[in-house]
């Protein structure tokens, strides 16, 4: 059998069509698959290569790490310092309530650690979240997913959820005394790029301290750059109580986490012992991985080259086949018609070197998400590509 072959046959599906490219390298923007042909990364696999692909100063960590140790004993038993070392940047370029780091597997694991941490802080249950959002596949963030087409075939799924549509007054006046937090993305990913009204975010923080309930940011992909600034918050100027970060977190290789106020983590130790534990969570070379990453966007000037980049995509992505385009940051929702109309600007772009695709909860929307490291010259080409496969339908 091939590799396609036992693709197809041994690797469990999770969609009737998979792109099924056999892709051998990645080098910063572009992949390359078994014949040579180059494919420039059009969304950073799914925000992940915030940096690029394969940066040099992330594989050498990498190797070193391996060198030295992998896996040593469940987490947050030993003292790690790829771990302290990773906390320590996390926490310097974050606000001072934002101080204590619980690393996990995946973004979906964070959601989980922070539901649990809320419910314990607070002893309530009741959780607001929003249509049209994206928490991950656990059935704790399964519950929170804001569209019932996803939820309805895994019920009974956790009770007490409640869900409102984003950026409206409804949301913030269901916050009360019985709220253990509400959970939402300071822009809704799968949604669209959708983007909070002005002050949305404040009102809500402003009712959640008088409520005494948590705020919870999920900027598992806005978080690193994507939007203009390191993370999403920043720029509403409203901090949450818990921030929950995933993709882009580990440089390429797995990793999440939920960051709070040390003394709201330290009630995971007690009552009960081992509040949340995970195996691989904040696994060494993942963390290796990640701070290298971090440091290197840190060290470049990219993130302040976001807004420029952004202004290229509104500006050359025109045709009369675009409804509308939303935009934050080198993130864009481009609306077509209609889905099998999205379906076949994707195959085209695919066809002429460039991975994109659509958003879950906008179908009609291709997604374009490139390496933060991406020049205006590739930004350029991104968007001929797109307005060359809008023509060839």
């Amino acid at each position: 059998m091939n590799p396609r072959q036992i693709f197809l046959q041994h690797i469990a599906q999770t969609s009737p069509e998979p792109i099924a490219l056999e892709i051998v390298k990645a080098d910063g923007i572009y992949m390359y698959d078994t014949n040579g042909k180059k494919y420039i990364d059009g969304i950073s696999g799914f925000s992940v290569a915030n940096i690029g692909h394969s940066h040099p100063k992330v594989v050498e960590a990498v190797q070193q790490q391996v060198a030295q140790y992998m896996h040593l004993i469940v987490y947050g038993e030993f003292i790690e310092q790829p771990q302290t070392a990773y906390a320590r940047v996390l926490t310097d370029n974050l606000p001072q309530s934002l101080n204590c780091v619980y690393f996990t597997n995946s973004g979906a694991e964070a959601v989980e650690g922070a539901m649990k941490l809320a419910k314990r802080i607070t002893n309530k249950s009741k959780i607001i979240c929003f249509n049209k959002s994206y928490h991950g596949s656990t059935q704790g963030a399964l519950s929170l997913m804001g569209d019932e087409y996803w939820r309805n075939a895994f019920r009974p799924l956790l009770p007490d959820i409640h869900h409102y549509d984003y950026n409206t007054q409804e949301a913030i006046d269901a916050i009360d005394k019985d709220t253990a937090c509400i959970i939402l993305e300071p822009v809704q990913a799968e949604a669209g790029v959708v983007k909070p009204n002005e002050n949305w975010l404040k009102l809500i923080r402003e009712k959640c301290n008088e409520n005494c309930c948590l705020l919870v940011f999920d900027e598992i992909q806005t978080g690193f750059g994507r939007i203009g600034s390191l993370f999403a918050f920043q720029q509403f100027n409203v901090i949450p109580d818990i921030l929950l970060l995933g993709k882009a977190l580990g440089g390429g290789m797995p990793l999440g986490a939920f960051i709070a106020n040390k003394k709201l983590m330290d009630t995971l130790t007690y009552n009960p012992v081992l509040g949340h534990i995970t195996t691989f969570g904040g696994h060494p070379v993942s963390c290796v991985a990640g701070k290298a990453a971090l440091e290197v966007l840190l060290e470049s000037n990219w993130i302040n080259e976001v807004e420029a980049k952004e202004n290229i995509l509104k500006e050359k992505l025109q045709h009369y086949k675009i409804k509308k385009i939303n935009t934050a940051g080198l993130w864009a929702a481009i609306e077509v018609e209609d889905f099998e109309t999205c379906k076949q600007v994707a195959h085209h772009c695919v066809k002429n070197g460039l991975i994109t695709d659509w958003f879950l909860f906008a179908s009609s929307s291709i997604r374009i998400a490139p390496p933060l490291c991406t020049t205006i010259e590739e930004i350029e080409t991104i968007c001929s590509i797109v307005i060359q496969s809008l023509n060839a339908l």
